[in-house]
């Protein structure tokens, strides 16, 4: 930052006005000037002219008219309810850190500086003391709400990842209850009250208290905005045994519904994912067919196209999506209002997931007939 002399006399009341002509005058070429600078940040490198401008060419206004009225305390207001917090919020928005909002308006302060000086104004006295007040006032309001902003994007982020592991554990825990079930059924009669029966009770009442807990976690986030925040850890591996796996797991819930699994990925077949992720959108993918499924056929195929990408996909011969439906299946809160355990979620998360990896999805669905979901994923960490 310029470092001034402030050993002369105090500005005239003149002299303060001629800076609110100036900066009213020149503000174009102050932006210019503030933007070359600004635009060696590392996060304003990528931004277009308006971002970068924000909400700058209104303070300049402020600023002007500070000096008109040559006081300060007119301004606290003005920059609470003003440019600063907003500036602040955007950003959050654009990705700069908290120095970086700072050093932005330390630019400007310098430029108004230099622009003082080239035309024979020394800023000192009052209009030093004005200038600086509202620079100092508007940067605190700036940070202020910039911290704030990063703390609720946090805590949203937060939010959201718990909503979406509490909606994945759905599934699992389905298919845990109806394993039990399963155990019960066949404790034999005379064993009804047995230490093997005991242990069918227990598993039961610990899955109801995890199924209240999940119920709990989607009810509070519920009102969340799903931004994607997700954290994709890729590697090489094979994908046939990830899709049998996962459709192991959720065997109970197809011989409870009487859908039949069927892998058809090849099983020489190498993708480059998250394969945590992977599991998740199989597993929300299968588990969703499976429900529209009922004594039907679910099919799970890939393969590897020639641009080096691998198409996968999740198909059924169930029930089916009305056409006026398919364009918001991927939406957030877009459940299905004839399923009470529809949360809107599943697909959402999908989505989420697949664009993570910088892939795409997308849906093919006809009523009575069934539903074809594709999505896409690199093939290998060199494409």
């Amino acid at each position: 930052m310029i470092v001034h002399d402030m050993t002369t006399g105090p500005a005239t009341s003149q002299d303060i006005s001629k800076l609110a002509v100036l900066i009213r005058r020149d503000s174009e070429q102050l932006l210019t000037r503030w933007r070359q600078q600004v635009k060696q940040l590392p996060s304003a490198k990528h931004l277009d002219v308006p971002t970068i401008n924000d909400h700058i060419p209104e303070l300049l206004r402020d600023l002007a008219n500070a000096f008109d009225v040559r006081s300060d305390a007119t301004m606290a207001d003005a920059l609470q309810d003003g440019t600063p917090p907003a500036h602040g919020v955007q950003r959050v928005e654009d990705g700069f850190d908290i120095a970086e909002v700072v050093a932005e308006y330390n630019i400007l302060r310098d430029c108004i500086y230099e622009l003082a000086e080239g035309n024979g104004l020394i800023l000192q006295g009052k209009s030093f003391h004005i200038l600086n007040s509202v620079f100092d006032r508007a940067i605190g309001l700036a940070v202020q709400s910039f911290a704030d902003e990063r703390a609720s994007e946090l805590q949203r982020r937060r939010q959201e990842y718990l909503a979406f592991v509490a909606h994945d554990l759905r599934t699992p825990l389905n298919a845990i209850a109806l394993a039990a079930d399963v155990l019960e059924m066949l404790q034999p009669p005379e064993g009804g009250e047995g230490e093997g029966m005991d242990m069918v009770t227990t598993l039961h009442r610990n899955v109801r208290s995890l199924k209240v807990m999940v119920e709990k976690i989607l009810e509070e986030s519920a009102h969340l905005t799903s931004e994607n925040g997700v954290n994709v850890v890729r590697r090489s591996f094979d994908l046939w045994p990830l899709v049998g796996s996962t459709m192991h797991a959720l065997k109970p819930l197809a011989i409870t519904n009487g859908t039949v699994l069927l892998n058809k990925v090849p099983v020489e077949l190498v993708v480059f994912a998250d394969a945590g992720l992977l599991r998740r959108i199989l597993q929300n993918l299968i588990g969703n067919a499976i429900a529209y499924t009922r004594g039907g056929e679910v099919r799970i195929g890939a393969e590897a196209t020639a641009d080096g990408t691998v198409v996968c996909w999740v198909s059924d011969t169930g029930a089916g999506i009305p056409a006026d439906k398919l364009p918001n299946v991927f939406a957030k809160g877009e459940g299905d209002a004839a399923k009470e355990e529809s949360s809107g979620l599943g697909l959402a998360i999908v989505k989420s997931f697949i664009e993570a990896h910088g892939g795409t999805v997308a849906i093919e669905s006809e009523v009575g007939k069934g539903s074809t979901i594709r999505f896409m994923l690199p093939q290998n960490s060199t494409d």
